[in-house]
């Protein structure tokens, strides 16, 4: 099987810069965006031989994610069933036979760490919702995480460490995430890999010289790991800021 995830910024904007030849060049199994930045009518996408969830935030032209999918899931479920949190149209669930898919865009920190405090208490409360999920059966998870976790992980580290993506904070839960059982499936391949990333800045050219980050993950509970067979980023792939990451699964 062929998992997709990609930060589109904006997906009105990557359609018209080619998303739809890539959706059905990689023909994923499962491919999910984030950052859709569009309510519900803006755009229909004629995708044969998928399923189609979207979850919009209620502000207009912000955050949003959507799954499409070859196989009919069992049940979706938008959000993490906490008000406070699921005003964003950051998580979709899909639950299959064998385990849960789950799509997110986690909440930016911002200039200044505006909203570290508040991505604080999103963290703590989306791994308790994976945690839940995980009781019953095992969990995938991918999308725009917002955090690079190691120094690797990011062209200048140094510049950044108090950074909105890169602070200890937000590096302390993604270590915290991957000791309650997940294992982040790029570096599970790839350990020491460096100068592959996901996201690039708009500004100073930073795609062309490669001043990239690590923010886009696929991650999956720990009794799945027999069944990964790659974990790739695509970094040739443009259209939008990120670049997609791809999960191969058996």
């Amino acid at each position: 099987m062929k998992f997709i995830s990609w930060n589109v910024n904006g997906i009105r904007a990557c359609v018209q810069k080619g998303f739809l030849d890539f959706f059905k060049e990689a023909d994923a199994d499962i491919f999910c965006i984030q950052e859709s930045k569009m309510q519900e009518g803006q755009l229909k996408l004629e995708l044969e031989g998928y399923h189609q969830f979207w979850n919009y935030a209620e502000r207009k032209g912000y955050s949003g994610t959507a799954i499409f999918t070859k196989q009919e899931p069992l049940s979706v479920a938008y959000g993490i069933g906490m008000e406070e949190h699921d005003k964003e149209g950051r998580v979709i669930t899909l639950e299959f036979e064998e385990f849960y898919f789950v799509t997110v865009y986690t909440p930016n920190s911002q200039n200044e760490l505006a909203r570290l405090d508040y991505r604080m208490q999103w963290e703590t409360e989306f791994l308790k919702y994976l945690k839940k999920l995980e009781a019953k059966k095992p969990v995938i998870f991918c999308g725009d995480l917002n955090v690079a976790h190691r120094e690797i992980d990011l062209k200048n580290p140094k510049t950044n460490r108090k950074n909105a993506g890169f602070t200890d904070e937000e590096r302390g839960k993604f270590t915290e995430l991957l000791s309650a059982g997940f294992i982040d499936t790029f570096r599970y391949f790839y350990p020491e890999q460096e100068g592959i990333y996901s996201w690039w800045s708009y500004r100073f050219s930073a795609r062309a010289k490669n001043a990239g980050w690590r923010i886009d993950y696929f991650c999956v509970s720990e009794c799945l790991k027999d069944r990964l067979r790659d974990a790739k980023i695509l970094t040739d792939v443009m259209g939008s800021d990120h670049c997609p990451v791809e999960l191969d699964f058996e």
